[in-house]
């Protein structure tokens, strides 16, 4: 079996596809690429038995078709080397030994059983379909895998909640402190239905969307999802389980509204933040008449800080406490100028919104409040 390939596209793809594939593997066969040769085509695939990546690009020239397996480190560290160039690979096919010949040299390496890998799951044709455009399908995901939980105890709050209605497409994350929900109105399904992506699936699909363009196509039903992208195709086993009643937990009647500038409120807190107790990042917000005071202290070390910003808020005045660093993160995946705080109470939830959505878009972020001393 012989072909020729482009150097680059070649190690693109089996870059993007590499990140995939674990550090520990319980089988030897899944520390490598799965090649495949048909028609011309050379089909790439990466595992970790619960998610599969795979690709595949033209060739220039083949002869023969076949399938074999080889180390992905060994391949993608020698490819990373070698500058845009006609690459021709031959495979022996009696004893999977490949020769690589480029411009001024060869690499000569092994290859495995193909046989050895795992299958792919097939998706059934009953399953539930979907379609979302991958820009939107990307801004649900970024803004919404940093609130993902790492629980052992409830599984199911490790991903990312994919509630499909006719009407939108709901993606939240919650990790028990804070919680993202980000509604579509671009993208519905056909009716009700719902899924629990992996955060590993999920950050593979974060760094694969944004050189997409046009629609992905998902398919699903109660075990695995695929995501079928311009120029990848993801199968992912996922998360089973009952995920919480999200709009249970969101405040409706938030009385106390200030509305911000967010880039002032993140640089102020990243300064205030400095002199909070580090064990616990407590920050206090004091909110009086058009002004919003960030405060916090270290009793042990006898450190504190205060700012003051401008913001728009006239109702009476309040102080709530959180964690600096999970509020730094809400404010760092809102991209609107302004931010919308709404409070009930200093012992319920912090509803923070972007001051104007995006077109089509009903993005709401949560934040638990800490316990105040004072």
């Amino acid at each position: 079996m012989k072909f020729i390939v482009s150097s680059t596209a070649l190690f693109g793809r089996l870059q993007a596809i590499s990140r995939v594939i674990n550090s520990k593997n319980s089988l030897p066969v899944l520390d490598c690429f799965l090649m495949k040769l048909t028609d011309g085509t050379l089909f790439m695939t990466a595992s970790d038995n619960d998610t599969t990546l795979s690709t595949s690009i033209e060739t220039n020239e083949y002869e023969g078709e076949g399938a074999f397996a080889v180390s992905s480190k060994t391949l993608l560290d020698a490819l990373r080397e070698i500058p845009e160039q006609p690459l021709s690979f031959e495979v022996n096919e009696a004893n999977l030994e490949i020769t690589v010949h480029y411009q001024n040299g060869k690499y000569s390496l092994m290859g495995q059983n193909a046989d050895e890998y795992p299958q792919t799951p097939e998706m059934p044709e009953d399953s539930t379909q979907v379609t979302m455009p991958a820009q939107v399908l990307m801004n649900g995901v970024n803004r919404c895998i940093f609130a993902t939980a790492e629980a052992d105890l409830r599984p199911v709050m490790n991903g990312v909640y994919f509630d499909i209605t006719a009407e939108s497409i709901t993606l939240v994350a919650t990790d028990g402190q804070k919680l993202v929900r980000d509604k579509t109105y671009a993208a519905h399904g056909d009716g009700q239905a719902a899924f629990i992506l992996p955060k590993k699936p999920a950050t593979l699909l974060k760094n694969l969307l944004p050189k997409e363009e046009g629609d992905v196509q998902i398919a699903f039903n109660d075990r695995n999802a695929s995501f079928t992208l311009q120029d990848y195709r993801m199968v992912c086993r996922l998360i089973e389980g009952r995920y919480p009643n999200y709009n249970s937990v969101i405040p409706q009647r938030n009385p106390h509204c200030a509305t911000v500038d967010r880039l002032a409120f993140i640089s102020a807190l990243r300064r205030v933040a400095i002199f909070s107790s580090q064990a616990v990042n407590l920050i206090k917000l004091n909110l009086e008449s058009n002004s919003l005071k960030i405060s916090a202290q270290d009793i042990d070390f006898s450190t504190s800080a205060e700012e003051t910003l401008s913001c728009q808020y006239d109702s009476a005045p309040m102080s709530i406490g959180f964690k600096s660093s999970f509020l730094i993160d809400i404010l760092n995946n809102i991209s609107s100028q302004n931010v919308v705080i709404e409070l009930a109470d200093p012992s319920r939830a912090g509803v923070i919104l972007p001051e104007e959505q995006d077109e089509n878009e009903d993005l709401l972020m949560l934040l638990m409040p800490m316990m105040l001393n004072d």
